[in-house]
């Protein structure tokens, strides 16, 4: 038979197992997998000593496109992803203009993704204050889930919830089968500390991770499981940053409530003394934390606590990250480093001797299973040949050159990777391959839907005014 794809001699991390192994792929799906498959082929892999892992799926980046390209868009986001080994990646709702809380904004940006994306995505939808009657519309249209902010967000476009807003929204959204996806800081909390150091005029990086304790994190992460308790709604807790919040989401789950949590690679091989030595570059909500804080939060991920592993690539314009300011507030809060997710995940499980399977799951099966992605997340018969092989014996130093996102300022810059990216393969397509991106074909799909809705006339003229005003 003659088959698309061979891939021989790689070490495929299946969910439960690794074994040495042929994949054969035909039409970008998975047809077989054995050892010394015979068969013709129009390609075939040498992936000798090579490891070979499902396609990450990437559920928290902030692309930033229509409206602010500039900060990072599909193009360049996207190559950067294949660059990771990532094959499917979740745009965040916030920081494109207009924000994406209706539906003309949401199908705006699947436009723009389809035409210019490597990889395949999903996008969710925000609540804010306001649009709560638009959240059937979002679901009805392709919204993956719906994600909302508890502190401040730092885009006037879109605002955090209110209490009122907050339950009124998880009951729609419950209603609707759909997740709450949820940045969990207590806004009165950072609110009012930033108000106090800010007239004090300590603005140094010691008193930046004060004014977002950990007590923040777990005040907000309280108050949503209550709510969700009071309406059914599921929740996903995106970047949680401390022990004593991931036990009581922890603590949730025994109560039967249907909640998941991530926390960021940058919260596990960084720590608070890097923003400390590395400034604004190092920046984010909530902050990197301190030694014995991040011991505590690499331990939960040790002992099965965490579910899934994403990126919170959040980019921006140079300025807005000057290492020369003396004034860290003013900074940008987010960290550009969406390409290294995996790897920095092997680098776990080499200091650690974790499981690479437990790996795949983290960064790929646990997302697929939890949004819904079902022929997205491992590697099996029937299953999309989404594929990242890699090198555990090759390293791979951060730099200017091989950093492909837009704007090359990255707390990453500089660390070495204990690993290599050497291919990436989206439904059997090499689509990143020893350091250069095969992009002609922009093949990215947008997943929730076969194809997308027209726009209503007046959807057009509401987003040519939205984008006007900026």
């Amino acid at each position: 038979m003659n088959y698309d794809l061979i891939i021989r001699n790689g070490f495929v991390i299946f969910p439960d197992e690794v074994q040495k192994v042929d994949l054969v792929v035909k039409d970008g799906v998975i047809v077989k997998i054995d050892k010394n498959v015979i068969g013709s082929s129009d390609r075939v892999i040498d992936a000798e000593d090579k490891y070979i892992f499902p396609g990450m799926i990437d559920s928290h980046v902030h692309f930033n496109e229509p409206g602010r390209e500039i900060w990072e868009g599909f193009l360049t986001g996207s190559n950067m992803m294949a660059a990771g080994g990532i094959t499917t990646f979740f745009d965040m709702p916030l920081n494109g203009i207009p924000s994406t809380i209706d539906r003309s904004a949401l199908l705006q940006k699947a436009n723009i993704g389809q035409k210019k994306s490597l990889v395949d995505f999903e996008l969710w939808g925000g609540l804010v204050p306001g649009n709560v009657d638009q959240l059937k519309e979002l679901a009805d249209a392709g919204v993956v889930g719906f994600k909302a902010f508890l502190s401040e967000t730092g885009n006037r476009e879109f605002e955090r919830v209110d209490d009122m807003t907050l339950l009124e929204g998880m009951k729609e959204i419950a209603s609707l089968g759909k997740i709450l996806a949820l940045h969990a800081e207590s806004g009165p909390i950072t609110n009012v500390l930033t108000k106090w150091k800010k007239e004090q005029g300590c603005l140094s990086a010691d008193d930046y991770i004060e004014t977002r304790p950990i007590v923040a994190e777990v005040e907000a992460v309280e108050r949503a499981i209550t709510y969700a308790k009071l309406t059914g709604c599921s929740l996903h807790f995106v970047h949680i940053s401390s022990e004593e919040a991931i036990l009581k989401i922890e603590e949730a789950k025994h109560d039967g409530v249907d909640v998941t949590v991530e926390t960021c690679p940058h919260y596990l091989l960084f720590t608070h003394d890097d923003l400390v030595r590395k400034g604004p570059v190092a920046k984010c909500a909530p902050p990197l934390r301190k030694k014995p804080e991040q011991e505590k939060l690499i331990q939960q991920l040790l002992d099965g606590k965490i579910d899934m592993v994403t990126s919170d690539h959040s980019p921006c314009p140079y300025g807005m990250k000057d290492p020369m300011t003396h004034n860290l507030f003013q900074a940008w809060g987010g960290i550009s480093g969406g390409q290294f997710t995996l790897m920095a995940m092997v680098e776990m499980a080499k200091k650690y001797e974790i499981p690479l399977t437990k790996i795949a799951k983290w960064t790929s099966l646990h997302p697929a299973t939890r949004f819904g992605l079902t022929t997205k997340g491992k590697i099996a018969v029937g299953m999309d040949a989404d594929l990242a092989i890699v090198s555990l014996n090759d390293s791979y130093e951060v730099t200017e050159h091989n950093f492909f996102a837009k704007h090359k300022q990255s707390l990453y810059l500089g660390h070495t990777f204990p690993c290599k990216i050497k291919a990436t393969l989206l439904r059997g397509k090499v689509v990143y391959e020893n350091g250069h991106i095969n992009g002609q074909d922009r093949s990215g799909k947008w997943l929730r839907l076969g194809s997308l809705p027209s726009l209503r006339e007046s959807e057009i003229a509401s987003f040519d005014v939205q984008l006007k005003a900026f």
